[in-house]
């Protein structure tokens, strides 16, 4: 069944609500976020993956970001 937006599945859906509910917190405020793209429970797992994915790519980038700073020869101290 196809809804108007998350909350409104979430509202409807005790399957779609457990589902969010073991998410982490975190990825529920993301995914309130995208709220008006999300209107099936096939689509909250899918874009739960996708966000999750995303996160993911970011924090090993800013690691990496980080990690070729202290490494620069050009950093003060090197």
């Amino acid at each position: 069944m196809s809804y108007q937006n998350l909350e409104e599945l979430l509202e409807h859906s005790q399957s779609s609500r457990d589902f969010f509910l073991s998410l982490p917190v975190e990825l529920q405020r993301d995914l309130h976020r995208h709220s008006d793209y999300i209107h099936t429970a096939a689509q909250l797992h899918g874009r739960a993956a996708s966000v999750q994915e995303l996160n993911r790519l970011e924090e090993l980038s800013r690691r990496l970001a980080k990690k070729m700073k202290n490494s620069s020869p050009f950093s003060p101290g090197a």
